[in-house]
């Protein structure tokens, strides 16, 4: 055994690791927990009520790629809460062949990824912006794909967590709590593609994308780790009855470019103002 294997093994005895889904000992994520992400992403945003409910004639597309139940969820649990900090290059393993999965289904015009924002609170409490780093997996997943993409915290949010709420209360929990950041300028027009963990009400969603739309924005999309079913679906069952996991190439080409798409402005959306 190497140096490493030797380092590897010490470890394991000073802070034991176990499986972040099922708790299996000696391994970070077992490969059963893995196989739950290791799918072709599909679309689910019938699931979210709330993004259904903005007054838009298009409803927002969504990819996920796993159910967010069981196994699954626990390992975006353990990531965000229980300090599993050595699932985050795995996690971002994920989402960038997610992204570029879908990556030809999105407009070919540059591409910002902007990631849900989280409460000062909660960075504070896991010690950085988890989201924040799906988004630049996500971007490169983008380029990987073919497209021009970048990854920039363009908007904030106020208030208090969603774990626990309701469709209801999650709603009213994010109403005028997510805005635009101070000194962001060039969103007039930009193509915008927002990242999550998990889909589950749709109300974050729906609140980046009011407050991204209201700047001139236009939110193409939406990529999350996840998606919680609603109540009383059948598990492992995407909302168009096809399997989740089960190859997804026909009809993913949803988005028809403008006319005459807005050039971005120079130093390109996002940019901060100088």
């Amino acid at each position: 055994m190497d140096l490493r294997g030797w380092s590897r093994e010490l470890g394991r005895l000073v802070l034991p690791v176990a499986c972040a889904g099922c708790g299996l000992d000696d391994v970070v994520w077992c490969g059963r927990c893995r196989a739950l992400y290791d799918r072709a992403p599909w679309r689910c945003e019938q699931r979210a009520r709330r993004l259904d409910e903005l007054g838009l004639a298009d409803p927002l597309p969504v990819w996920t790629v796993a159910d967010g139940t069981g196994p699954a969820r626990q390992v975006v649990v353990s990531w965000k809460d229980h300090a599993r900090a050595d699932l985050a290059p795995l996690l971002a393993q994920v989402l960038r062949g997610a992204a570029r999965a879908v990556a030809c289904s999105l407009p070919s015009a540059p591409l910002l990824v902007v990631p849900a924002p989280s409460t000062a609170a909660s960075v504070r409490r896991r010690g950085s912006d988890l989201v924040a780093r799906l988004a630049v997996a996500a971007a490169d997943g983008l380029r990987d794909g073919g497209r021009q993409a970048r990854a920039a915290r363009v908007v904030r949010r106020r208030g208090g967590d969603q774990v626990g709420l309701g469709a209801r209360e999650r709603a009213r929990n994010m109403a005028g709590r997510v805005t635009v950041r101070r000194g962001v300028v060039g969103l007039d027009g930009a193509r915008v593609v927002l990242v999550d963990d998990v889909l589950t009400t749709g109300a974050t969603l729906a609140a980046c994308r009011r407050a991204l739309e209201a700047r001139g924005a236009v939110v193409v999309a939406a990529l999350t780790l996840a998606s919680t079913p609603p109540p009383g679906a059948a598990r492992g069952v995407s909302p168009q009855g096809t399997a989740v996991g089960a190859p997804r190439t026909a009809g993913l080409a949803w988005w028809s470019e403008p006319t005459a798409p807005t050039a971005p402005p120079t130093g390109g959306p996002g940019a901060p103002r100088r």
